[in-house]
């Protein structure tokens, strides 16, 4: 039995919003804010732009590679865009970048639903994409973001 799951994690960056958008635009961004020790190679990058494309990649946990393949689309509003796997270790998987004003700065929203495929896969999902190695995924991901950003 799957259930869908959501979380969210917010950074404030005391940085424009255009500073910010730059950044995740940025060709390297993703090698960025991916945490040591896993390490993506990206085998197919067809984005034309943070909110339209495709992009295959593997995420090596280790020696153990996880075939990836994300859409990228517009997100709900104008300074956002959202990730949604069409292929990979998740039952269903959709990441909202949603970037917003506020007084000094912007604030950065990481909004994901996400599903557990039932049985051995969903435990190992479970312990790998969800719970604390998702919150500290995004810890480091907020923190890169704001050290990168000008």
């Amino acid at each position: 039995m799957t259930s869908t799951k959501i979380r969210e994690y917010r950074v404030f960056i005391p940085s424009t919003i255009e500073a910010v958008w730059a950044f995740h635009e940025h060709p390297k961004a993703f090698k960025k804010l991916t945490p040591p020790p896993v390490f993506i190679q990206v085998l197919k990058n067809n984005l034309t732009s943070l909110k339209s494309g495709e992009v295959e990649f593997n995420m090596w946990v280790g020696p153990v590679p996880i075939r990836w393949i994300a859409r990228h689309e517009p997100g709900p509003v104008e300074f956002s865009f959202t990730d949604r796997q069409l292929k990979g270790p998740l039952a269903a998987w959709e990441h909202q970048h949603i970037l917003q004003r506020v007084d000094g700065g912007v604030m950065l929203i990481d909004h994901i639903t996400l599903e557990h495929r039932p049985g051995w896969r969903g435990w190992l999902t479970r312990l790998f994409f969800d719970g604390l190695a998702l919150r500290m995924l995004f810890f480091y991901r907020h923190r890169r973001t704001r050290m990168g950003v000008k």
